[in-house]
């Protein structure tokens, strides 16, 4: 049986349009809100023009924006963390609250290690190239 009776859809996507608003929604929340967000939008937007003038195989372009999406990602589930996690702790210190939080950061570093990691092995050559 359903202990919540009729409110069981209350908070649930009604289609695809719903959900897709929602997540929009969420999206721009996290663009207008998250200063770390918007810098890496505009790091990301460098590296696409870099990577124009670089003229980039399909494979640098794959791994370029495979690297962009997931530190965008990553920073999104991040500020989401850190929302949850305050709203648990009542913006009360706890252990457990800043070990959460910083996990979710540590991630974040993890992914952006791997966007410069990436970044270096696509641009360096090219970079070098130029140069010499």
């Amino acid at each position: 049986m359903d202990s919540q009776g009729n409110n069981k859809r209350k908070w649930k996507n009604r289609d695809v349009v719903s959900s897709l608003e929602f997540a929009l929604t969420g999206i721009f929340t996290a663009f207008k809100e998250e200063r770390n967000l918007r810098k890496h939008v505009l790091s990301a937007l460098a590296v696409i023009v870099a990577g124009l003038i670089f003229d980039l195989s399909a494979i640098e372009w794959l791994f370029l924006f495979l690297s962009i999406f997931l530190v965008i990602a990553f920073e999104i589930v991040n500020s989401a963390i850190e929302n949850v996690v305050d709203l648990a702790s009542d913006y009360h210190f706890s252990m457990r609250a800043k070990n959460a939080k910083d996990m979710a950061a540590g991630a974040v570093l993890v992914v952006s290690g791997f966007a410069v990691v990436t970044g270096l092995i696509i641009f360096v050559p090219k970079i070098w190239d130029w140069i010499f």
